[in-house]
């Protein structure tokens, strides 16, 4: 098992270069922005180990690891909030708090992440949904504001640029990818 430490470093190093990175396409980033990244909760299935995980003290058997790796692509000046379905509760007051919603998750979170969009929507909150799930499914998911497919290594510093300079692509893809 990877020590925390490790993790760390990692994502330290990770994010110092996709800060730089992303900072190399933004001109006009506002610095108060308040972003929340959710992850959905993992129906029980036999895979989501749900019965499993109480015997050695874990609510949940995947960290969204996808969602930490965008979160450090983000300018450091942002507000960021990471709730994970399978361990907290999502409040009406965190989705009033973003000025973006980000939503990532897997084919299994479908009908989760349905209920997500539909809570935001209910809200008046703005969407941007990514990940493996909106990558293979995204014609399924009404309500989307924006969708940064494939790798967010590729998508994301082309949508945060499109952001910072006022356009409104639903769509933001690397240019070998096909819809």
């Amino acid at each position: 098992m990877l020590s925390i430490y490790y993790l760390h470093t990692f994502y330290k190093h990770l994010t110092k270069n996709y800060r730089k990175l992303v900072r190399n396409y933004l001109i006009n980033v506002r610095y108060d922005m308040n972003i929340l990244m959710i992850y959905p909760e993992t129906p029980l299935t036999f895979w989501s180990f749900k019965d499993a995980l109480k015997f050695v003290g874990k609510k949940s058997a995947e960290p969204p690891l996808g969602l930490l790796t965008v979160a450090g692509m983000f300018p450091k000046e942002w507000n960021k909030k990471l709730i994970d379905k399978n361990v907290s509760v999502l409040k009406d007051r965190d989705i009033l708090w973003a000025d973006y919603v980000f939503l990532s998750g897997m084919t299994v979170h479908a009908g989760a992440a349905k209920d997500i969009i539909r809570k935001c929507n209910k809200l008046g909150a703005k969407i941007v949904a990514g990940g493996p799930l909106f990558t293979t499914q995204y014609q399924d998911f009404l309500g989307v504001d924006y969708f940064v497919l494939n790798e967010a290594e590729y998508t994301l510093p082309l949508f945060l640029k499109d952001l910072d300079r006022g356009r409104q692509n639903i769509f933001i893809l690397r240019k070998n990818f096909q819809k």
